[in-house]
């Protein structure tokens, strides 16, 4: 049987894979793909008329197309990275990044409430959180549930504690709750491994550690202790003046390059799983 033939393709456009533009190439009539057809700015209320084997035609492009000389005018806000612990006295989140490709040190002068609350928030920007208490019975529910059945948040004894491995694609924030005399902590901070000591009340090792720490947060404080760490911190008077009379849920961060009143507000879950504000536990 002898084999079959077929025809050349005839290429009138140039391009084996287009069709020629109507009205004819090099004539000036061409049509801009975005642009409707005679046909379809006159169909009416039953819309453009479907093309064959294609149906309906698709959004025209030409609304959202942008000249050269308009990029310069098209901007990205982009805000702070890290955890959200509540809002500022202007109700804007405040965000405190805990985790640094540097070592970060925080002490926290409060109740395990808000340091639960913080681990819970950390487990939720991706981080790993590792705790070191006295009291592990208090901190394994919240573990239990933190991380939707994950193992995002892993509780040991004094001194039980191994190394975690952090890495920038594994963040580890180490908390350690062990009263008003922690022992020598054996996880020192690290890059992207900020470590979180949690003071229920000022001790006798206290000023050292206000003084070594990278942040520190602040719930109530007793007129006394507020004297301590306005000296240590370098509060302004007034500003130390009010750590007495803030509420629960209240907080004062400071560092050597400024302070920031927060107001923490927790979510319905956070609430149902940890109890509402509270200064001591």
């Amino acid at each position: 049987m002898a084999s079959p033939t077929y025809q050349p393709r005839v290429n009138t456009s140039g391009n084996g894979w287009r069709n020629p533009p109507i009205g004819g190439a090099g004539t000036g009539g061409g049509r801009l793909s975005h642009q409707p057809r005679p046909d379809e700015e006159q169909s009416g209320p039953t819309g453009p008329k479907p093309r064959p084997g294609f149906g309906l035609r698709g959004p025209r492009r030409s609304p959202h197309v942008l000249t050269a000389e308009s990029l310069a005018s098209l901007t990205l806000p982009v805000g702070d990275d890290g955890v959200i612990i509540g809002i500022d006295p202007q109700n804007q989140p405040a965000v405190l990044s805990l985790l640094r490709p540097a070592p970060m040190e925080v002490v926290l002068v409060g109740s395990m409430w808000m340091a639960q609350v913080l681990a819970l928030r950390t487990v939720a920007t991706g981080a790993r959180v590792a705790v070191e208490t006295a009291r592990p019975p208090a901190w394994g529910q919240m573990a239990q549930a933190a991380g939707g059945g994950q193992q995002c948040v892993s509780v040991h004894e004094v001194r039980q504690i191994a190394p975690q491995g952090p890495s920038v694609s594994s963040p580890v924030l180490v908390v350690r709750d062990m009263g008003a005399r922690p022992p020598r902590n054996q996880l020192a901070p690290s890059p992207w491994q900020s470590v979180l000591t949690v003071l229920p009340f000022l001790g006798p090792r206290s000023p050292q550690m206000l003084s070594r720490a990278d942040l520190v947060g602040l719930q109530r404080l007793s007129p006394e202790e507020a004297e301590v760490v306005t000296r240590i911190m370098r509060l302004p008077e007034q500003v130390g003046a009010v750590l007495p009379t803030l509420s629960d849920n209240a907080m004062l961060w400071c560092s050597r390059d400024g302070h920031q009143f927060v107001m923490t507000q927790p979510t319905e879950a956070e609430t149902n799983l940890l109890g509402g504000p509270r200064r001591m536990d």
